[in-house]
């Protein structure tokens, strides 16, 4: 089986037109989510259906559209409405169709709000919903302010105490940026970078052993900075840092055929789970492959060191041992 770990909502047009006057309004009045037509959300849904056909994915895990989050964006009930509205459409898409699709919640979380105010969305996503976990954004300021504190940080120790609690993964993923300087796709690398940092810098694996957190688009910079990270790591007398860094995962969501067997050497097979963001920023025609850049299963294939058993694990194993509640027996 090939288990897509890391894939977004394509969404109707008439989702669209709700985010449109949700935002236009501010929420005030703050205008329901009534639902969509079976007929709107079959029909996207058998063209992704489609798409996953034609490079092979039997199952998708699907998220919100991380840029289109809303997070910063005031009054903090835009967002909430907003977010529940996505999170609804993903569970009626795999109602539809249970067998291809998991639905990954996202949260609302709000600039530098404490993340409690997004443990009921999570709960109900979660329990009433069948969700297998959720997105966790580091920076829901969006660039616009002071970020919340690092993921190291108790600040987000509810957060962490619900998904153990739920035992539901968070696939760390930052959404959109209001900084000039950095646009949201630099904005992810930035962020997952942080994120790593600051966790592996920090007591949180102790005091939540259980936890278990994805890092997106292959952990951002890190794997390719290994050697400053382990100087890193000596002069603060820690743990060796590879050892420290096996207490996360990583999506393969990297669309260089070099970097991702680099990846996969640094980070280790039994730490990374395949995932493509298809249809997304990478569903573009690369010249030097002649396939799209997120087309990533024949990338992996075609890296020599792996064994059949290492092949299995990235595109099966592992995403089924991370999201224990995607295949319950």
């Amino acid at each position: 089986m090939i288990i897509d770990s890391h894939a977004h909502l394509t969404m109707p047009s008439e989702l669209y037109q709700y985010m449109g006057e949700l935002v236009a309004s501010r929420a005030n009045p703050a205008a329901p989510f009534n639902g969509l037509a079976k007929e709107a959300i079959e029909a996207v849904a058998t063209r992704l259906i489609s798409v996953m056909d034609g490079v092979g994915t039997d199952v998708q895990f699907l998220s919100p559209r991380p840029y289109m989050m809303l997070h910063s964006l005031r009054p903090a009930l835009v967002g909430s409405l907003w977010t529940r509205a996505v999170n609804d459409v993903i569970h009626a898409k795999c109602q539809l169709f249970p067998k291809r699709f998991r639905g990954v919640a996202g949260l609302p979380q709000y600039r530098s709000e404490s993340p409690q105010n997004c443990l009921a969305e999570l709960e109900r996503c979660v329990r009433e919903l069948g969700f297998v976990g959720c997105l966790l954004n580091p920076d829901p300021t969006e660039g616009e302010e002071q970020a919340p504190p690092g993921l190291g940080d108790r600040f987000w120790y509810p957060l962490y105490e619900k998904l153990v609690e739920l035992d539901v993964p968070a696939l760390i993923h930052s959404s959109s940026s209001c900084d000039p300087r950095e646009s949201y796709t630099l904005k992810f690398i930035n962020e997952e970078s942080i994120a790593v940092i600051s966790l592996l810098d920090s007591t949180v694996f102790q005091d939540f052993p259980t936890l278990k957190l994805v890092i997106s688009h292959g952990g951002g910079a890190i794997p390719y900075q290994m050697g400053r990270f382990r100087a890193w790591a000596v002069r603060r007398r820690q743990k060796e840092f590879d050892e420290q860094i096996r207490r996360l995962y990583f999506d393969t969501c990297n669309y260089s055929s070099e970097a991702l067997e680099f990846q996969l050497r640094i980070l280790g097979v039994d730490n990374c789970l395949f995932g493509t963001e298809r249809p997304g920023t990478g569903t573009i025609l690369c010249h030097q492959t002649g396939r799209d850049f997120d087309d990533l299963r024949p990338a992996i294939e075609s890296i020599g060191w792996l064994t059949a058993e290492d092949k299995q694990k990235i595109f099966e194993g592992n995403c089924r041992k991370v999201y224990s509640r995607a295949f319950p027996s």
